[in-house]
């Protein structure tokens, strides 16, 4: 359907362009858009008959003064998948806008098919928006899951194949100095635009037909991806570094992406996006505490399966982390260089209980490694070859790490 607002758009710009006026009516004959303005709303007969022929008519002065609300010229159907939506005239001698008639013709049938299309991929992304928030918002005591996946089948997606949920957040990099942010962007980009272009730039890394790709809030882009059969989920970080790189280089802007677990129902893709969520930001809150012998930890892609004892430690509440801390590790934390102790501590759990590879990860002599374990039994009274002493400590260091908890110890 030709809209009016486009209509008029139009014609206005076209009759500006060739010097005569153009006219558009809808299906019914009626003006919706002309360079002269008081014609708007009026109706113009002779589109009634071009519109049930699709075939182009010329009005002479004298022809014309016999039709209701024409004037001499040139009047042509707009046709567009095979249907006639309405016309194009152009105001003047036949003889003068003739040669006018097709390439105007054309030109707003190009602008209505793109319109059309447009209209249909906005129309598109907000179904699928509505999608995915439907499945992050899953509940079965309230919705069910086949009316979901009947929706979904709707738009060409098959909630029932195998698929992984990955969370995107996108923002612009703090500048250089002590957490200066970079200049607003300009105010004639629009911001509406730089959406679009990333859900395209997603799109393009995730191009599978059944891949779901929606923004889910400023700044949040979230994917339900197929993952084809003996995939590993490893192979989906990678992309998701990719894409990462990509934005950096075409927008200038950072991004993190957190990865769920595999899903093929409506309930496990709504645990997956879940865990995605909770990966990214439980990513984004270590990320702030790296230690500096460990800063490859702030990656910019998580996956949920390598955080899962963070997540429940996040899921148990503030005031139970701090009684861990207060109650395992607060003459540690007493210590000026607890940070360091607790990176040896995590080093150490995480390495397998092994001092080689405990050393390399922290990038130390091993002889470094044993000193720290040694004081660190001092201060407890525990030791660190014990694993249930040692995996309290690291629960312990992990909730330090995941912020809002006590205060630090002087």
């Amino acid at each position: 359907m030709l809209s009016p607002s486009l209509a008029q758009e139009i014609a206005g710009d076209t009759s500006a362009v060739i010097g005569f006026n153009v006219l558009i009516t809808d299906a019914e004959g009626t003006v919706i858009g002309s360079g002269d303005s008081s014609r708007v709303g009026t109706f113009h007969e002779a589109s009634v008959e071009v519109i049930r022929t699709k075939e182009p008519a010329t009005h002479s002065a004298s022809q014309a003064h016999l039709l209701r609300g024409v004037r001499p010229g040139v009047t042509l159907p707009l046709v567009t998948d095979g249907q006639a939506v309405g016309t194009v005239g152009i105001t003047g001698t036949p003889a003068q806008v003739r040669r006018f008639g097709l390439l105007v013709k054309r030109q707003t049938e190009i602008l209505l098919r793109e319109s059309v299309m447009l209209r249909s991929r906005l129309l598109g992304e907000r179904a699928a928006e509505k999608l995915l928030a439907d499945i992050a918002s899953y509940d079965p005591h309230v919705v069910e899951s086949d009316s979901l996946e009947f929706r979904a089948a709707e738009l060409g997606f098959d909630l029932r194949l195998r698929r992984v949920a990955v969370a995107f957040e996108v923002s612009v990099p703090p500048g250089p100095g002590t957490g200066a942010r970079r200049p607003a962007a300009p105010p004639a980009r629009d911001m509406a635009l730089v959406r679009s272009e990333l859900l395209r730039t997603v799109r393009e890394v995730f191009a599978d037909p059944q891949d779901i790709v929606a923004g889910t809030a400023p700044g949040w882009i979230g994917v339900l991806h197929r993952l084809p059969a003996r995939s590993p989920v490893t192979s989906l970080a990678d992309d998701c570094r990719r894409l990462i790189d990509v934005i950096a280089a075409q927008d200038g802007l950072r991004a993190r992406a957190g990865i769920g677990e595999p899903a093929s129902s409506v309930g496990g893709l709504h645990d997956s996006y879940q865990d995605a969520c909770d990966a990214l930001r439980l990513g984004a809150r270590l990320a702030g505490d790296a230690p500096v012998a460990r800063q490859a930890e702030d990656t910019p892609v998580r996956l949920i399966a390598d955080l899962r004892v963070h997540q429940v430690l996040a899921a148990v509440g503030q005031p139970a982390r701090n009684r861990l801390l207060a109650r395992t590790a607060a003459d540690l934390r007493a210590q000026p260089d607890w940070p360091v102790l607790r990176d040896t501590i995590t080093a150490w759990c995480e390495s397998g209980f092994n001092l080689v590879r405990a050393s390399a990860d922290l990038h130390i002599h091993r002889n470094t490694v044993v000193y720290r374990m040694n004081k660190i039994e001092q201060i407890t009274g525990r030791p660190l070859r014990d694993h249930r002493s040692a995996m309290a400590l690291y629960l312990a260091c992990l909730a330090d790490r995941l912020g809002n908890g006590v205060g630090p110890a002087h």
